[in-house]
């Protein structure tokens, strides 16, 4: 087995290794780095922004929600 590195320059080019893929041709593999980044903002981006709430508040506030589509 080898590694290649390769740079997908048409949504095409993806569209036939996911192809070859699927007939057991090659495996492909997604880099870390770069969905590492997006979950860290994405934490950073929604830290703190839910309030701790019980269950019973949170049962009202669907409640009157509810009632206000009828």
């Amino acid at each position: 087995m080898r590694t290649v590195t390769l740079d997908i320059l048409d949504d095409n080019a993806l569209n036939l290794l996911k192809d070859l893929e699927l007939l057991k041709v090659i495996r492909l593999r997604r880099d870390d780095q770069p969905e590492i980044s997006l979950s860290e903002n994405l934490v950073k981006k929604y830290k703190g922004s839910m309030v701790s709430q019980s269950k019973d508040e949170i049962d009202n506030q669907l409640e009157n929600l509810r009632n206000e589509w009828v």
